[in-house]
């Protein structure tokens, strides 16, 4: 029997622990662990578990829920730059509400560790005071002391990040050769998802040098500095288009089967709203990796230690990255940091010449 738990991967300790906490459910849960880690499937094979009672993923109600498109199971994501009060009371009418077709409902609630402190400061009330035909779901990457009040009524789910290795022999029994796999595997920062799309990425070493290429391009001025911006911008845009692909096929899906079974439920919004999450997260994950490559090539001077080149310079452009890639995660414009932190950046320009004149 295909079960619900079947797409969650590399994370045989948390299932374990899940499959025993749905046999005595409570209201509140928290599953913690990084971006691309699976606690995300996690939480709506989960979903699906308590709403239906068993472990069956072919069923209605479970495919709907592992879709996000089931009227009893709501996810809550952000919409600006933290769970702010808007979220907060999004979250709020959802507990008041009974359930529509199934014996509860469940609330999922993402990207918790970025909630404002008023947020939930007005979402106490709504944990101490239970419904109790209504389950809680929160997504963090990490647990923060300004959550305590919070998270300390929630059975907590740790999901740690998914090593390389196990990344890459998923890919292989999905087909992939080894190689690629393996490759993909390493650029894809712990997240399955992420891998899966790589491995179509024909382009994906050209990126990589591209931005490793950039500290070498900028010379002090504005228009190098647009350049390099364009460029690697250009880049990230073509890495996505296997993934845009990929929605316009889960969109004819969709409308396949709008047209079997008709319109209610047929989840367009919540798909629109999924492929928009996953787009952003695509491109922020590319950006994290390509700057990690700017910083990589800094560092190197660094630690040369050359005659006559002061490391201090390199390492604070080192720490201008290091902040510009903690930035992606607050909804900024990519394209302003981008320009904000290249204008920053020294160039390496001069430090290659001389070591090409030192090695020769």
């Amino acid at each position: 029997m295909t079960t619900v738990w079947d797409k969650v991967i590399g994370q045989d300790t948390a299932l374990t622990r899940l499959r025993l906490l749905a046999e005595r459910p409570t209201h509140a849960y928290l599953f913690v662990g990084p971006e691309g880690a699976g606690k995300e499937t996690a939480a709506r094979a989960f979903a699906a578990r308590l709403v239906t009672g068993n472990d069956d993923a072919t069923s209605r109600e479970s495919d709907l829920i592992m879709r996000g498109a089931f009227v009893d199971v709501t996810e809550i994501v952000r919409e600006g730059a933290a769970v702010d009060s808007d979220e907060a009371q999004a979250i709020v009418q959802q507990s008041v509400l009974t359930p529509t077709e199934a014996p509860l409902r469940v609330v999922i609630v993402h990207e918790v560790h970025l909630m404002r402190d008023t947020a939930a400061a007005r979402l106490l009330k709504t944990f101490e005071e239970p419904n109790d035909k209504l389950v809680f779901i929160l997504l963090a990457e990490q647990l923060l002391p300004t959550l305590d009040t919070i998270t300390s009524r929630c059975v907590t789910v740790h999901f740690p990040a998914l090593d390389t290795t196990r990344i890459a022999q998923q890919l292989k029994e999905e087909g992939i050769d080894w190689d690629t796999a393996e490759r993909a595997a390493r650029s894809a920062a712990g997240s399955l998802d992420r891998a899966r799309i790589l491995v179509t990425d024909k382009a994906l070493a050209q990126r990589q040098a591209a931005f490793a290429e950039v500290p070498y391009q900028l010379d002090g001025s504005g228009a190098a500095v647009v350049r390099a911006v364009e460029t690697v911008s250009t880049l990230i845009e073509r890495a996505a288009e296997p993934l845009l692909a990929k929605h316009e096929a889960d969109l004819e899906a969709l409308e396949s089967r709008v047209k079997l079974v008709g319109e209610r439920g047929s989840g367009r919004r919540a798909l629109a709203e999924v492929h928009k999450r996953q787009l952003r997260k695509f491109k922020t994950d590319e950006l994290r990796e390509g700057l990690s490559l700017m910083a990589a090539e800094y560092h190197k001077v660094v630690t040369s230690l050359q005659h006559g080149v002061d490391p201090a310079i390199y390492a604070l452009a080192v720490h201008h990255i290091h902040d510009a890639i903690s930035a992606l995660s607050l909804n900024v414009n990519e394209t302003l940091l981008l320009h904000s932190l290249f204008a920053k950046c020294p160039s390496l320009h001069m430090i290659a010449g001389r070591r090409s004149m030192i090695e020769a």
